[in-house]
């Protein structure tokens, strides 16, 4: 359980970025932006990453966390299944991302 409590916190930290760096930005300032881009994605990624190594128990005990879907747009992003719509970076971010901060926040409290 100990390595959840790394996991759950590099999502939040991760999630939190995403947020910071899309704020009062729409997808065509993040594509003026490359450096802005590239650091959601990045975030993005490690997001994915870190959801994916979050152990089945932890998992199962917070089943209203997207758990795959986090993981899921991270191997899109990585292995090149699509070629990254920044639209849906930003509308992720906007609209997705909060939620799962609050939700990651319960997780990390119920791991102590």
């Amino acid at each position: 359980m100990r390595p959840d409590v790394l996991f759950v916190a590099e999502m939040i930290d991760a999630a939190t970025r995403i947020v910071t760096l899309s704020a009062d930005r729409d997808a065509h300032a993040v594509d003026q932006d490359a450096t802005v881009r590239e650091a959601l994605l990045w975030n993005f990624t490690v997001l994915g990453e870190a959801a994916k190594q979050v152990s089945q128990e932890t998992r199962e005990r917070h089943p209203d966390v997207p758990w795959r879907r986090a993981a899921g747009l991270r191997n899109r992003i990585v292995h090149g299944y699509w070629s990254t719509d920044t639209d849906v970076l930003v509308s992720t971010a906007h609209d997705v991302i909060p939620a799962l901060l609050v939700q990651l926040t319960r997780v990390q409290d119920s791991l102590g």
